[in-house]
């Protein structure tokens, strides 16, 4: 409640507290000194509104002016109405008021709760409870759980830290260079106060803005794992501490460094500058790491913040999303996301499910159809009840999937890190020998040549490029591959699915729909389809067989009518019987219709066209002579022809494992032109099958959808659940297909061997910076063309190297899947 208000007929403060006449208008509650004021109002609010709503108000979201006259989006928040620019920032505000209202206390509160796990982006082996730095790279540990991590936190830090040393940085190049260039040649008196403005300009740059470097790279030294930062920290270290001695003891020097004045040259442009450059190179690469995970970010802001809440009353209510529950009644209005998962209640509508499948077509919900939560709603109207909340939904395990991926280390890195565990030592050791040769056999002044080009060598060989080599293409793989319903587990799944020479299939679920449906109605003499349809449908409306669903749907679609069944009696694993309409009714096997005395030639010959297409048979009998026969099919996935047809023009050898009959699964094959077939295979067959094959060196992929596939799924190099199976065959798999559909698989096996060319070009890239820098830094090129590398411009090729192979590893976005 405001502290104090103001009538708005008479302009007097009013009291809420002690008010004692207040009315409700337009959502607000509105004081007054006395009755008649009050009355007055009520008559005619709007003459008062106008004079007492201000002229203009803020967004407390976004900061814009909005004019509360005409503002379209309001909400009420400790008594008070706010005015919103958008209905997306009146979302973000009902969520988090608080973070709105009071931006230092938001600010106050830590990212991340006590607890949270932190891990390395580039050695996802290192973790530790809270913040810090990886004591093997030295770059900022970041929250294990995605969610938790800050849009740009870390990234604003630095960009402020690099303007500010840019600010230092190029006044202190002005200064050191211009005599230099022979622009300018101050006398003896000036140049040594210029020499003192580049210790002022350059002991800020290299004592705070660096101080973050020598402490990661001490670091490393401790735990016995040098990188980029301890080769930095060195580097600039000499080069300053050099500067300090040849200005401040100048006859420390042989009398060859001296000039006329006894000064000697000093490089703290040189120390300040390469902070500055490095800074600068962590602002870009840390803008570039930001955009590998763009899709991940969007797929976090696919969950609405605010969900309708309906109560007992029907009425609604926003709630925050972490607020929702399991059994909550949600109303879903046009043109918004879904905010958990669920199942349609009340109402229908066209959801768009193009962040699952990256297919833009909606697809219709009605009474009793699953939703998912962030997908987007169409014109439609409906009430959907809550079955998953929190991290359960789809979309939260798909955001943890593909955070897990772009952790992970693929097999690749082993290569890049048995460089690393001897590449700073060796450099080292090269910058010492660069130093000793320069100092021994170069040109006057040779201790200068040697210090400057010894930090040169430290500088420019810096391995950060080859470190991100491959986790930069992993993350952003991971990302593309969830753009469209690819979910990889592990780095390493993506570079063993690019190598893959097998894949194994599932039948029902992977290759069929897993829904059997009624393909064929044949009528014995005597008897019209319909009517045996009917009969059939009459059974089957009070049975639980696994086709009783085919054969109502059947007749349904026929606008057949189920008939009232008596003395119903189901028999295990032979099929059903009853009186319907006055007959004795039996649908089943063989078996139970040779039970009942008709002979199995008589059944083989009206059922044999429907053997030949290896039909499912259902037997129709009445009053003991055979009226008909029912032949149900598991039909195709849409687009499994096409998409088996890619896999096999890609060199993949197709192979089915099913567990149904021998007729079934060659039928199956032969349509989709499946290269070995194996029926009649057990949980266990499927397993042994795969092994077997990988003994022999083949490399195999198995995708499945059941319980029954899970054993298989995890003996293969790469397993693949598709996304409507089973919960365990997704554990068992190292990729998830979230649409269940065999397009997938062609989209993963482009996006992973695009991945692996992508990081042999990294890599590529990363050894040949350094095999060409670290010999021009050590001076290699200087007898032959009298030039030398600038520790600055070591610095800068320093940190556009890291650039490149983040720029490189972007291109993957563009990858068509």
């Amino acid at each position: 409640m405001p502290a104090s208000a103001k009538d708005p007929v008479c302009g007097m403060s009013v009291d809420p507290a002690t008010a004692k006449h207040s009315a409700e208008h337009a959502g607000q509650t509105w004081y007054f000194c006395n009755p008649r004021c009050r009355e007055r109002f009520l008559a005619e609010p709007a003459r008062y509104l106008a004079s007492a709503m201000p002229a203009s108000a803020k967004d407390p979201v976004c900061g814009m002016s909005v004019d509360p006259a005409t503002a379209k989006h309001s909400a009420e928040h400790a008594g008070q109405t706010w005015y919103f620019c958008n209905p997306r920032c009146r979302e973000r505000f009902l969520a988090e008021p608080a973070r709105y209202l009071d931006p230092g206390a938001a600010a106050a509160v830590p990212a991340a709760p006590p607890g949270t796990l932190y891990t390395c982006p580039m050695h996802p082996e290192i973790e530790q409870v809270g913040p810090g730095s990886c004591p093997k790279c030295g770059m900022a540990l970041e929250p294990k759980d995605f969610a938790l991590a800050e849009d740009d936190g870390e990234l604003r830090a630095v960009r402020r830290k690099a303007l500010l040393a840019a600010v230092l940085a190029l006044p202190l190049l002005l200064v050191a260079m211009l005599p230099h260039l022979g622009l300018w040649h101050p006398a003896p008196a000036l140049a040594h106060a210029l020499r003192a403005s580049e210790l002022l300009l350059a002991a800020p740059l290299v004592l705070w803005a660096g101080l973050d470097y020598y402490r990661r790279g001490w670091l490393g030294l401790v735990h016995r794992s040098p990188n980029m930062y301890t080769l930095i920290g060195t580097g600039v270290i000499v080069a300053f501490t050099y500067s300090l001695v040849a200005m401040f003891a100048p006859g420390w020097f042989p009398p060859a460094m001296r000039d006329a004045h006894g000064t000697v040259g000093v490089y703290f442009e040189a120390a300040g500058v390469i902070i500055a450059l490095a800074l600068l190179g962590e602002w870009l690469e840390l803008r570039a790491r930001g955009k590998t995970s763009a899709a991940l970010r969007g797929l976090l802001d696919l969950a609405p913040p605010l969900a309708h809440r309906v109560d007992a009353h029907g009425a609604d209510a926003d709630v925050a999303l972490d607020q929702v529950g399991i059994g909550d009644l949600l109303r879903v209005r046009p043109g918004e996301r879904v905010p958990v998962d669920g199942r349609v209640v009340e109402g229908s509508s066209s959801i768009d499910e193009s962040m699952l499948s990256g297919e833009p077509i909606p697809v219709e919900k009605q009474a009793g159809d699953r939703l998912v939560g962030g997908t987007l709603n169409g014109r439609g109207s409906f009430v959907m009840r809550a079955d998953r909340v929190g991290r359960d939904t789809v979309l939260a395990r798909i955001v943890e999937l593909v955070a897990s991926a772009q952790r992970s280390k693929a097999p690749l890195q082993r290569l890049a890190d048995r460089v690393s565990a001897w590449f700073v030592p060796a450099v080292v050791a090269v910058a010492v020998a660069t130093f000793l040769i320069w100092w021994r056999f170069g040109p006057e002044p040779r201790l200068a040549y040697a210090v400057v080009n010894a930090v040169a060598v430290l500088i420019i060989a810096c391995p950060c490029a080859l470190g991100l080599a491959t986790p930069i293409s992993i993350m952003v793989a991971s990302g593309r591959g969830a753009e469209h319903g690819v979910l990889f587990r592990e780095a390493a799944a993506i570079e063993r699915l690019a190598q893959v020479d097998t894949l194994v299939l599932d039948k029902t679920g992977t290759l069929t729909e897993g829904r059997p449906q009624l393909a064929e109605v044949i009528a014995a003499s005597g008897h019209d389809e319909a009517q045996v349809l009917g009969w059939a449908a009459s059974l089957e409306a009070v049975s639980e067989h696994p086709l009783a669903h085919a054969v109502l749907a059947a007749a349904a679609a026929r606008d057949i009518v189920a008939q009232p069944v008596l003395d119903f009696v189901a028999e295990v694993g032979r099929g059903v019987r009853g009186t319907v309409g006055g007959h004795a009714i039996a649908l089943g096997n063989a078996a139970l219709l040779r039970e009942l005395g008709i002979a199995q030639t008589t059944l083989d010959a009206l059922a044999a066209p429907l053997r030949e297409q290896a039909r499912s048979l259902m037997f129709v009998a009445v009053d003991g002579a055979l009226a008909g026969v029912l032949g149900a099919h598991d039909p195709l996935k849409t687009g499994a022809r096409e998409a088996l047809a890619a896999l096999r023009a890609d060199g993949l050898r197709l192979v089915m494992l099913s567990g149904d009959n021998a007729a079934s699964a060659e039928a199956v094959g032969r349509a989709l032109g499946i290269d070995e077939v194996q029926a009649g295979q057990s949980p266990a067959d499927k397993a042994a099958w795969v092994q077997a094959a990988r003994a022999r060196g083949r490399r195999v992929a198995m995708a499945g959808d059941g319980i029954n596939d899970a054993p298989a799924l995890a003996a293969a190099d790469v397993g693949i659940a598709m996304g409507n199976g089973t919960d365990v065959a997704m554990e068992s798999a190292q990729v998830t297909l979230v649409k269940g559909e065999l397009g997938g698989i062609v989209r993963a096996r482009a996006l992973a061997g695009a991945t692996v060319r992508n990081i042999h070009q990294n890599l590529a890239f990363a050894f040949l910076y350094n095999s060409l820098g670290v010999p021009l830094a050590a001076g290699l090129a200087w007898p032959f063309t009298g030039w030398l590398l600038s520790p600055m411009v070591a610095a800068l090729a320093m940190s556009l190297s890291s650039v490149s192979v983040i720029s490189n590893a972007l291109r993957l976005r563009r990858v068509a899947v």
